[in-house]
Order: structure tokens, then C-alpha cells, then sequence
């Protein structure tokens, strides 16, 4: 319908148009055509044979047999007779009809005219019409409406998050049976607040959370509240809870809710007065006068730290729920999810997937999967193997292989006796992760990479391990300095984390004894951009100062450390990289064979 409409006037204009043309070329066409005058004077010379006279205009045929059309007066039709016949006219005739074809011609192209302007007008009118319905509908809110019956996933499809399931199959409950708390007194929790590192599930959660329900879910973006305009955002949270009260009990989802609960006055310049104003009317509408109100809102965020603490507090987000990265366990149970509709070779084990990938989180290992069977597609396999799902760890780790890159001869050793370097030195070291992987194929934008993993899920690191880390960070560059003499820029990556692991052991975790068990510095967080705008210094010169000489001694004794093990170790150094430079990787488990693990004992850098 709306096509045709669009397409309405194109089409009438193209008509009147053609008429109008047709008209004037069959009028330019009879260039015979007489005036009264000149019939008269036709008559009077006995060149007319015959008029018919049709009301104000005649026809006219000549002895010839030529027909003319006449103008004729209206009024005179009888006198115009018997004058024509006095003149010797032979016939003189009345038509009363009218031609059907010629009533066409003559009244159409009018008609067509006044059907072109009324509908120009009409058009125009409604274009008023919907520019105004366009303004007064700026500030209402568009939320996408979804029912149950069109959400795909339940709580069967989100693994690795059993707590926030419970909390969330609580609010489901409370939905579904309100009686079974209300006789004990209980009252139906106001929001809750979904916190977790980007691909943890929140969003997922809520999307079951939907499908569990069986009431109406609103989703919308926090986003979509904020304009340039003052006042469009607190019109559109106000016509969001109206919509959400006319379908209660329902539930409303309000995704990255710090794109408007930011702290009110925070920020570079003072505050954002539509975001506040909009921030305003959301705390209103979740804990206003108005409480009597059965919407639920859960609110998912990553960055909980710059929410308003008017926002956080009871009676608005009730309850706070943590999605962090699940442990081996959670990975084996979100890959079984994942892996459920796929074909797997029997090879395939998940749990030893699992304990491969610590850090993952749930779209990570979903992300995994989906490369997986990419990779099975694309060598033609017929089901996912276990190679195809390792290659696909790498992948996500450290980028596809790029075996386009062509190293010289010299740069292949040196990357070779570098990643020796790193894998020996870790290898040694009874706290350091364990060697997985060496590798001299370039991947991303590492033309050579060791990869270590960790044999449990670790959430806390004592001083020894960081210690014996940042030797098996120094160990490249060692290895080159021993063996070549020389340093190149590889270790540049190397540095760097070395130098933030040993900044962060002085200033923020207390590790060192000439420093103290005190915090240094106070990070400013730039809220727009959600980063750290930088550090706010809160000691003196002379701190700086034994700070940077902590820092540096950090990573040179670590240095000392790593010169130490690769020095013993010069002929297990040399043979590794000999293999890598042949077979380009190296497993675990071979470097397992070729040397046993030492235990030797890392002197902690403090002071005497």
C-alpha cells in the first residue's frame, strides 16, 4: 500500500500529461477548422453542403466532402438555421447527443487537473500531518517488545553462570507464582544490575531470562535514551515505564546502562545536563512515590565502577549480580552447549579444551567453536576435530598463521633462540605456567610466540610466581644478549609487561620492602571514554624516585635470574633452537622429554 501511494502522483501527472499532449496535437492537427464568420461566408458562396449544429459548436461539411468544426452561438441556434439555409446550406441539422469520445476530450483533461491539485493538496497536507506526529513522537520511547513464544533461548542454553542463574530464576518465580512470597512477607525485588567483562553472558541471561518469563519483556539500549536535545531522554524513560505499567507484571532490560547512569557531575567540563536530566527521571520511575508498580528492570553493565550510587542503591537495583570469567569447569559445561548441534570426531576431548583455555569467557569459547568448524569446513572434514579446535585456540590467542611472511635466514635463528629463551626459562622455574606451545610461525603480529597455560584456575599470585614471571619474560632477550651478543627489538613487548607487572608489584600490591605495604597513585578515569585518562601522583619527588629504582631492580634481578638458568643450560638452549629452526613448533611434552624440570631457588628481589 505504502508502494502505491508513493507511486500515485508520479502517475497522475504522467496522465494529465499525455491527455494534455494528445489534446494538442489532435488540435494542431485541423488546421481547416472555420469561424463563424468564415461559415457564413462559405454558406454564401454555396460552398457548404451541410451543419450540424450541437449546441455551441457545429460541423460543417464542405461540397468537397471536408468536415470543419465551427464555433457557433449559443444562443442563436434556431435563427442560425433558417439563416443558413436562406444562404443555401442544403442541410441544416440538431444533434442533441453528445459524442461520448468528445466529452472525454473535453472534460478529462479538467477533471484530471482538479484531481492532480486536490491530490497535491491532500499530499501535502498529510506531509504537515506527519511531520507533526514525527515531533511529538521524538520523545517516546521505542523498546522492542518480546513475547515468549518468539524468545529462542531458556535457561537450558546459558552454562557457566549457575549463580546468576539462581538469582534471576528467583525473579522468574516471583513472576509466575507472587503468592507462594507474598504470604511470607517478601516484596518483588525493584531491578537487578548484571556486572561482568565483555562476553561474560549478560545479555544471553537476559534473553533467557525472557524466554522463562512468560510475561513481557521491553528491551532497549541505554543509548537510546540520550539525544543533543534537553529533556528527550527523561520523555523517553518516562514513556518507557508508561508502556512497561500498561503490560504489568512485565520485565525491562535496560542493556549498557552506564551509557546513562553515569555519577551526575563527573566528567571533563562539569556534568551533561541530558544525561543527568535522563538519569533523574530513571531513578524516579524505579523508586519514586509511585511503588505499587510490578516491573521488574535488570540492567546489565561493564563498567559498575562510574554508576551512580543513587542508581545502585536497595530499592532500585535490589540485587547485584557478578558474571566473571567461568572457571574450567563452566568452560567444559558453555563448550557442551556450544558443540551440541555440531558433528565431532571422536577424538575430540573437551575437558582437555577446557583446561587449555583459562581466561575464556562464554563468547570466547563460543567464538572457538564457530572457528573450529570453519577450519573443518574449509580442510573438508566431515565432522570438527581435536586439531581443528586447537588451531582454533591459537587463533583466538594469538591470530591466524601468516604464512605469507618471509624472515631471512639470521632474523629465523634469532626468533628462534628468543622463544628457547622464554620457553627454558619458564620450564626451570617450579611457579611459572606451563610450557604448552613454541612456535616460530608468525601469527598476527608476533613473528615467533610460546604459550603457557596454567595447570588449575588461579585468582590470586603470590611474590614468588610474579617473580619467577618476570624472569620468563626476560628470558628472550637474555637469550639473544648470551648467544648473538647483541639485543635486538623483539623484546620490546617483553619490556613492556615486565615493566607494568614490576610497577604494579611496588605500587599497587605493596611487594616491596623498601616502598612498604602502601598504595602510590590514584588512577583518574576519563568517563566519556571509559579509560584511564591517567595517574594522580599522591607522593613525593623522592617516592618517585625509589619507585622507578624498585621497578628497575624488579626487572633486573629477573634479568639476572633468566641469565643464570640459560647459562647452565647453553647446550639444551642451542639444541631447542636448532628444532625450531627445522620444525618451526615444538610441543610441551617434547620439551618435557628433553629436559626434566629443575627446582632451583629464585631470590626475591627486596631490599637488604
Amino acid at each position: 500500500m505504502r508502494r502505491l501511494q508513493r507511486w500515485l502522483l508520479p502517475i497522475a501527472l504522467g496522465l494529465a500529461g499525455l491527455i494534455l499532449l494528445t489534446q494538442y496535437l489532435a488540435s494542431g492537427s485541423q488546421p481547416g477548422d472555420w469561424s463563424y464568420s468564415e461559415l457564413v461566408a462559405k454558406a454564401q458562396a454555396g460552398e457548404v453542403a451541410s451543419v450540424t449544429i450541437s449546441g455551441a459548436s457545429g460541423l460543417a461539411v464542405d461540397t468537397s466532402g471536408h468536415k470543419y468544426n465551427v464555433a457557433l452561438p449559443s444562443d442563436q441556434s434556431v435563427t442560425l438555421a433558417d439563416n443558413l439555409k436562406a444562404d443555401g446550406v442544403k442541410t441544416v441539422a440538431f444533434d442533441s447527443g453528445t459524442d461520448l469520445g468528445t466529452l472525454l476530450i473535453t472534460f478529462l483533461p479538467n477533471l484530471l487537473i482538479l484531481l492532480l491539485v486536490g491530490g497535491l493538496i491532500y499530499w501535502s497536507y498529510r506531509s504537515i500531518q506527519r511531520g507533526q506526529g514525527q515531533a511529538m513522537s521524538f520523545g517516546r520511547s521505542k523498546p522492542r517488545l518480546m513475547s515468549p513464544e518468539r524468545s529462542l533461548v531458556t535457561f537450558a542454553d546459558v552454562a557457566g553462570v549457575e549463580e546468576a542463574q539462581e538469582e534471576l530464576k528467583e525473579i522468574v518465580e516471583f513472576l509466575k507464582t507472587p503468592e507462594k512470597f507474598r504470604a511470607l512477607g517478601a516484596r518483588i525485588p525493584r531491578g537487578v544490575l548484571m556486572v561482568g567483562p565483555p562476553g561474560s553472558g549478560k545479555t544471553l541471561l537476559a534473553r533467557a531470562v525472557a524466554g522463562e518469563a512468560g510475561v513481557p519483556f521491553f528491551s532497549i539500549s541505554g543509548s537510546e535514551f540520550v539525544e543533543m536535545f534537553v529533556g528527550v531522554g527523561a520523555s523517553r524513560v518516562r514513556d518507557l515505564f508508561d508502556q512497561a505499567k500498561k503490560s504489568s507484571p512485565c520485565i525491562v532490560f535496560v542493556d549498557e546502562i552506564d551509557a546513562v547512569g553515569r555519577q551526575r557531575g563527573a566528567g571533563l567540563g562539569g556534568g551533561n545536563d541530558e544525561r543527568e536530566q535522563t538519569l533523574n527521571q530513571l531513578l524516579v520511575e524505579m523508586d519514586g512515590f509511585d511503588t505499587d508498580t510490578h516491573v521488574i528492570v535488570i540492567a546489565a553493565t561493564n563498567r559498575p565502577d562510574v554508576l551512580d550510587p543513587a542508581l545502585l542503591r536497595p530499592g532500585r537495583f535490589d540485587r547485584h549480580v557478578v558474571l566473571d570469567r567461568p572457571d574450567v569447569r563452566g568452560r567444559r559445561a558453555i563448550l557442551d552447549v556450544h558443540v551440541k548441534d555440531k558433528p565431532l570426531a571422536p577424538e575430540v576431548d573437551l575437558n582437555v579444551l577446557a583446561r587449555q583455555t583459562p581466561g575464556f569467557c562464554g563468547a570466547d569459547l563460543a567464538n572457538l567453536v564457530n572457528e573450529g568448524a570453519i577450519l573443518a569446513a574449509r580442510s573438508g572434514h566431515k565432522a570438527i576435530t581435536m586439531d581443528d579446535l586447537e588451531e582454533a585456540i591459537y587463533r583466538v590467542i594469538a591470530g591466524p598463521e601468516r604464512k605469507s611472511v618471509r624472515i631471512s635466514d639470521e632474523e629465523k635463528q634469532i626468533v628462534a633462540y628468543h622463544e628457547a629463551g622464554h620457553a627454558l626459562v619458564m620450564h626451570a622455574l617450579p611457579h611459572t605456567d606451563r610450557v604448552h606451545r613454541i612456535s616460530i610461525m608468525s601469527r598476527g603480529s608476533a613473528l615467533g610466540w610460546t604459550l603457557s597455560l596454567p595447570g588449575d584456575d588461579q585468582h590470586l599470585a603470590n611474590e614468588v610466581a610474579l617473580h619467577e614471571q618476570l624472569a620468563g619474560l626476560m628470558g628472550g632477550r637474555v637469550a639473544e644478549e648470551i648467544v648473538f651478543g647483541n639485543v635486538t627489538s623483539g623484546a620490546e613487548n617483553d619490556i613492556k609487561k615486565a615493566t607494568q607487572l614490576s610497577r604494579r608489584m611496588v605500587t599497587q600490591w605493596g611487594m616491596s620492602q623498601k616502598v612498604g605495604p602502601v598504595s602510590m597513585g590514584e588512577n583518574n578515569e576519563l568517563v566519556f571514554l571509559g579509560r584511564d585518562l591517567g595517574e594522580r601522583r599522591n607522593y613525593s619527588e623522592q617516592m618517585a624516585s625509589l619507585i622507578d629504582d624498585e621497578v628497575r631492580r624488579f626487572v633486573e634481578d629477573a634479568r639476572e635470574v633468566a641469565r643464570t638458568i640459560l647459562t647452565e643450560r647453553r647446550a639444551v638452549l642451542g639444541h631447542l633452537a636448532d628444532r625450531l629452526i627445522s620444525e618451526e613448533t615444538v610441543e610441551g611434552e617434547e620439551l618435557d622429554r628433553m629436559l626434566p624440570p629443575a627446582q632451583p631457588q629464585i631470590a626475591i628481589a627486596s631490599s637488604p
